[in-house]
């Protein structure tokens, strides 16, 4: 249990430095979390798999956290069914892009094919990114790392976009993050917008199905 003490406590630092920036988006939990639990292993000698093995419990809470998303979806049913289209036609857009797009860009820069198949699913959730790159081909390591990346940056860049494009309705930026920064988007809408966060979940859930699903065919047809 230490080390899960350890890692709350890094949390909870996290999230005070994280209320007195204002919100900054330099200061993510998960980026100054991250970096004390790091610095604390580093300290102490300890290598990932012992600290990974000693904070299961925390991985398996993942779960219901999750599913506790359930609430605001049923809470915002009514509003999200009257808009089905637009919200189905983005998911499809952004989700397509997404693969499609990694995968291009790895294909003019000459990257491994298993390589790409690993980057691809970088907007899914971490679970069904690394058994959609696992199952196509790819590296599920590579995959996480593709998941952190990708939640972090599209975190940090989401501010900047939105006024570069004019975009202020606070559900389309909502279900954008959902969409490109899977749970940590999620996060950040829980933290700033929590009215919203239905938009940002929904998102985040078909987004990585519909990645799946994508990926599996692509790699099928090849």
């Amino acid at each position: 249990m230490l080390w899960s003490a350890v890692t709350l406590g890094a949390y909870l630092v996290a999230i005070g430095l994280y209320r007195r920036s204002g919100h900054h988006q330099l200061c993510l939990p998960v980026l100054t979390g991250t970096a004390l639990v790091l610095v604390a292993l580093a300290l102490t000698g300890i290598d990932y798999p012992v600290y990974a093995e000693a904070t299961r419990v925390l991985r398996w809470l993942t779960g219901p956290a999750i599913i506790a998303l359930a609430v605001p979806l049923y809470s915002q049913a009514a509003l999200l069914r009257r808009l089905a289209v637009p919200l189905l036609v983005a998911l499809v857009v952004g989700c397509v892009v997404s693969v499609l797009g990694t995968l291009g860009l790895c294909a003019l820069m000459g990257t491994p094919w298993p390589f790409a198949l690993s980057l691809a699913p970088k907007a899914a959730t971490m679970p069904m990114a690394m058994l959609a790159a696992d199952r196509a081909g790819g590296i599920p390591a590579v995959a996480a790392m593709a998941v952190v990346a990708s939640g972090v940056l599209g975190t940090l860049l989401s501010g900047p976009v939105f006024r570069w494009l004019g975009v202020e309705d606070e559900r389309v930026r909502s279900f954008t993050l959902g969409l490109v920064a899977h749970a940590i988007g999620v996060a950040r809408v829980l933290q700033t917008h929590p009215e919203h966060v239905a938009f940002a979940a929904l998102a985040m859930g078909l987004n990585g199905v519909g990645t799946a699903l994508v990926l599996a065919g692509l790699s099928h047809g090849l």
